[in-house]
């Protein structure tokens, strides 16, 4: 595939202004348009993009950069950036802050093109709550010890969705932990709401883990928060910890392998559950054919006494059917499929933020 031209990756950088803003984050708008800008003007966005082989906008270019910044302002190096950014002044101006951004871009052109060779990882816990229907179906069907699977995990801050005090207008679920996941919920609350969970053991893979044992590692991990939303900075600041009092552990691994390994050995009584949230559409195809191909053949081996469930909340076009009237290709779904008896079910729609929900 031919390399993108600066044409294509700027109106990738256009597109992220555009999704920033429907999610609420009028910050990350206002820079992704200022990278614009400045990579019109051969300034150091210019330089940092120039010769990108990949495609922007499955690579999340954009997000790469002002992680960066971001990575930047967080620390304790870079106080004239800190100072101009939404946790230090929430009265910023984009005038205000571009200036500083530019300098210190230029000033560490080198430090940002290593930064920015790794695709983002945000582990958003506000996912929990798109998922939270299908654990709960879960357990309402399949009462022995769960066994969790996550694929994709990152850090791994979703394996402690059981542990989650999850808040709505129309329903609230009690944790036993100070992480608050919230949201717009439109519809019905999920069913099975009052079914407690037994889960017996936990365990995820990532191809490139986030340890967060090391503070420069927690840092990167906040950096993708986007700046101007304190409320996601604070949830992510509360999973973190707990992440580390639980001692979670991410294995470094490619899912399709792990997920065959883990198959092969699961228990032989109680719920197998894979999950995972907007992890499809970052492996290759023929991983994720592999990966289903893993899953089908597991099901068909599922009994009552060891069942297997599959719940992930992922771009609906990688679900379409017959009954999704009104759903857009681009909107996420909840989605399960259990066996032994093979019924699959679509729970849920939101966004990428789960920001709100409309049940299904």
């Amino acid at each position: 595939m031919a390399a993108p031209s600066k044409d294509e990756i700027l109106a990738h950088f256009r597109e992220q202004a555009e999704f920033c803003r429907a999610l609420g984050s009028p910050f990350m708008e206002a820079l992704c348009l200022a990278m614009v800008e400045d990579a019109e003007q051969h300034g150091p966005v210019g330089r940092l993009i120039k010769g990108w082989a990949g495609d922007p906008r499955r690579d999340a270019l954009a997000l790469r950069i002002a992680g960066y910044l971001h990575y930047s302002a967080l620390g304790d190096k870079a106080p004239e950036l800190t100072a101009v950014y939404p946790s230090a002044n929430p009265d910023w101006t984009m005038e205000a802050v571009w200036p500083v951004a530019h300098d210190w871009l230029a000033r560490h052109e080198r430090a940002a093109k290593v930064f920015i060779k790794s695709p983002p990882q945000t582990n958003e816990t506000r996912r929990a709550i798109a998922l939270l229907p299908g654990f709960l179906k879960v357990a309402s069907l399949f009462p022995g010890p769960m066994h969790l699977l996550e694929l994709g995990a990152s850090a791994g801050l979703n394996q402690n969705w059981d542990r989650f005090n999850y808040q709505t207008t129309r329903w609230e679920l009690t944790g036993n932990s100070d992480v608050v996941i919230d949201t717009d919920w439109n519809g019905p609350p999920p069913d099975h709401i009052d079914m407690s969970f037994n889960v017996a053991t936990r365990a995820a893979c990532d191809q490139s883990p986030v340890n967060l044992s090391k503070p420069s590692a927690a840092r990167r991990l906040k950096s993708y928060i986007w700046p101007d939303q304190p409320a996601r900075l604070a949830r992510l600041d509360a999973a973190i910890a707990l992440a580390r009092r639980t001692r979670v552990r991410v294995e470094k691994a490619d899912a399709a392998d792990w997920l065959k390994a883990k198959l092969a050995s699961r228990p032989d009584e109680g719920p197998t559950v894979i999950y995972h949230s907007v992890f499809l559409q970052y492996p290759p195809a023929e991983t994720r054919r592999a990966l289903l191909s893993l899953i089908e053949d597991a099901g068909a081996e599922a009994t009552w006494d060891r069942p297997l469930a599959w719940v992930c909340f992922e771009p609906a076009a990688f679900f379409q059917g017959p009954t999704q009237v009104g759903i857009e290709p681009n909107e996420f779904i909840t989605y399960m499929r259990v066996w032994p008896e093979g019924e699959d079910h679509r729970l849920i729609r939101s966004d990428g933020h789960v920001t709100q929900v409309q049940a299904l």
